[in-house]
């Protein structure tokens, strides 16, 4: 129960069992473009420009921001977390110049700040994140897209947890790139930096003054691919992660299937019991009001004058693995469950049972299976 990689579908576990095709095989072209199509329904934007490159989400966000900055570029980037602070590392490295607007832990930047930064100079690039794993604070992108559409500036939106478990209307709300890394919400074994880019992105990538410097993420190389492979054409620049690509065509299938309202619904109903159920655990989440909380992971303090590294052994005694702290200010005073894919009624009762029961060995007074009543009403 970990915030990635989850829990998959046995029928996307089987697509990486089979014997390795080559990827200039017929079918193999037919399941790489028929995911790049289902990636623009997933991420709602129809005249997106689908990428699946082998790699992690961080190379997602190295693709997007190496093709997008330029030396001397000004880039104001919103943290809500250590994967925002991630974002403005990564894009000094290409010469551009930060702003950066932190949160206090468990809350977001209000919007009107960042429109205050966005008055005071001319950025070319506004990065934010979704829902930050460390922290399980989720912005609302939608606002923050339409800033960026009012003052001229390219969006990114770092949704490696928060693609296809949250809410995202890419095209509507007018982000200029949202990407992801394959072992989250999307549902496949780590491995594949999945991004979709919109036109007005690809035209400002295409009128550069200076070469993308990074060469494995230039998409300069790998647009040829991913427009041969829709026209349903070979094509090479280097070999994609064969089986995991057939494993995304299974996974992007099941979660059409299942219809993007609803799956976006059923993580809402899953989040908000699981919040509530450790809540009535006496546990105070870091998110600090629920509109804030994301709904694909939680994580919470640790109760006072309680051995935290006692906590989680006590869960993995009970046969569930939680994600210790991440964010270095306050990584050792608490924990976090990732509860998004496949994760039902089976996985949160049996993770709440296991917190419950690690709780109570601590010598924690705590109503029993109160925490679980509470999340079932939910459910």
């Amino acid at each position: 129960m970990i915030p990635g990689p989850i829990e998959f579908e046995a029928v996307v576990m089987d697509a990486m069992s089979v014997p390795t095709p080559s990827h200039l095989a017929p079918d193999f072209i037919e399941s790489f473009g028929h995911s790049l199509e289902m990636m623009r329904e997933v991420w709602m934007c129809p005249s997106g420009q689908p990428f699946v490159v082998a790699g992690t989400g961080t190379l997602a966000m190295d693709i997007a921001g190496s093709n997008l900055i330029e030396p001397g570029d000004h880039a104001l980037v919103i943290s809500t977390g250590y994967f925002g602070q991630r974002f403005a590392n990564l894009l000094k490295r290409y010469g551009a110049e930060i702003t950066l607007l932190t949160a206090p832990v468990g809350d977001i930047v209000p919007v009107e700040e960042i429109e205050a930064a966005l008055k005071k100079k001319k950025f070319r690039l506004m990065t934010f994140t979704h829902v930050d794993t460390s922290t399980a604070v989720m912005n609302d992108p939608k606002p923050i897209g339409a800033l960026g559409k009012k003052y001229n500036v390219l969006t990114i939106l770092d949704g490696v947890c928060s693609v296809a478990g949250e809410e995202i209307q890419q095209e509507a709300w007018g982000i200029d790139v949202v990407l992801t890394a394959s072992q989250k919400a999307i549902g496949v074994p780590p491995g594949l930096a999945l991004l979709v880019v919109s036109p007005k992105a690809m035209s400002e990538w295409k009128n550069r003054s200076k070469p993308v410097a990074n060469y494995y993420a230039d998409w300069g190389n790998w647009l040829p691919i991913m427009e041969a492979y829709i026209q349903r054409k070979p094509s090479y620049f280097g070999t994609p992660a064969v089986n995991l690509i057939l494993a995304l065509e299974k996974s992007l299938h099941l979660i059409l299937n299942e219809g993007m309202k609803q799956r976006i619904e059923r993580h809402s109903k899953v989040g908000h019991a699981f919040r509530d159920g450790l809540r009535n655990l006496g546990l105070k989440i870091i998110p600090l009001y629920d509109r804030v909380a994301a709904n694909t992971l939680s994580a919470a303090y640790f109760p006072d004058n309680v051995m935290g590294s006692a906590i989680i052994s006590g869960i993995l005694e009970e046969g569930v693995i939680v994600a210790g702290g991440l964010l270095p200010e306050i990584k050792n005073s608490y924990f976090r469950v990732g509860h998004m894919g496949i994760t039902g009624k089976y996985e949160v009762v049996t993770t709440l049972k296991a917190i419950e029961t690690s709780l109570m060995k601590q010598g924690l007074k705590i109503e029993f299976d109160a925490c679980l009543k509470t999340a079932l009403k939910i459910l």
